[in-house]
């Protein structure tokens, strides 16, 4: 073959590839913004975090913009060609130039420092939220791998999925039956982590009717990709009606049961409790019911139509 034509094939697949890539990244880059994210929120925690992520890149850009413009124009000024750029080599100090360049990383910091603060203070994850409705109290409690929600005042319990009412404050007592890990509803805000031992506080609202995916964020073993749930977000009416739709079928909850739902299972699918003892979340946050052993190297899987069915 001549070495012109393995040159030119070489040449088209090195050409190909950045073309391959760039249709990958934009492929990516559609799918993201199609996906629900903090960009996107449903809640009033969520839209202020969303206002100081924006506020925080905003800042920011005010040292990275004039750094890319400057770099380019001293590329270009200096430049081989241009005979009016004066060559100082024995160039030491400006005052005026330090001045700038530390005067505005020095605001900038400022900036995001105060930033945080106010953030930090009015979306603290325990502060309730101002609102004339009473608060929804719900306890979570992470398992391997899926997520038990228990609602104290309706009496019930669901595995999996959490139904909430449209513009009520949902106030999350949160804690982990295992190992360390995170409840985490994007479009809500406020990512929180569950500890074995502790309760956890966390705030949160759904402000417009919709499916939120929720999952958790934190590496916890084999079934991790698999521990997430949808929060569905519903009218008061529609609420109500799937409370007492939940009493009127599915197994009890109580330390028995529990018992069963500790046990490691992957891509449980959601199902609900008629009834919840009261008093078990307590129970498992002061370890009176012992927390389960966690991931472990070679435990076996149990299948989760086997763990409801045992539930059942």
């Amino acid at each position: 073959m001549p070495v012109d034509a393995i040159a030119s094939g070489q040449s088209s697949r090195f050409l190909r590839r950045p073309c391959r890539l760039a249709i990958a990244l934009a492929g990516v880059a559609a799918l993201t913004g199609c996906a629900p994210s903090i960009l996107s929120p449903a809640g009033p925690v969520g839209a202020g975090e969303k206002i100081i992520l924006l506020n925080a890149v905003a800042i920011m850009l005010a040292i990275v913009v004039p750094t890319i413009l400057a770099t380019l124009a001293f590329a270009w000024w200096f430049r081989a060609g241009n005979a009016r750029a004066q060559r100082r080599p024995d160039f030491v100090y400006s005052g005026r130039i330090e001045l700038i360049t530390w005067s505005i990383p020095v605001m900038v910091i400022m900036f995001l420092g105060g930033i945080a603060w106010i953030g930090s203070h009015d979306l603290d994850p325990a502060a309730e939220l101002n609102s004339r409705a009473k608060p929804l109290d719900i306890q979570a409690v992470s398992l391997d791998w899926k997520w038990l929600f228990i609602y104290p005042e309706q009496g019930i319990a669901s595995v999996n999925q959490l139904t909430v009412p449209v513009g009520v404050p949902l106030h999350f007592s949160l804690t982990s039956a295992s190992v360390l890990n995170t409840f985490f509803v994007p479009q809500l805000g406020s990512m929180i982590y569950t500890m074995n031992g502790m309760s956890d506080r966390l705030n949160l609202q759904a402000d417009k009717p919709g499916d939120y995916y929720g999952r958790s964020a934190h590496f916890s073993g084999d079934g991790f990709s698999d521990m997430q749930f949808d929060l569905r977000a519903v009218p008061a009416d529609r609420f109500d009606a799937w409370v007492e739709g939940v009493r009127g079928a599915g197994p009890v909850l109580d330390q028995a049961s529990y018992a069963g739902l500790q046990q490691q299972s992957t891509d449980v699918p959601p199902f609900t409790y008629r009834s919840a003892e009261p008093g078990l979340y307590d129970m498992i946050v002061s370890q009176k019911i012992a927390p389960a052993s966690g991931p472990q190297s070679g435990a076996p899987d149990v299948s989760p139509r086997t763990e409801v069915t045992h539930a059942r």
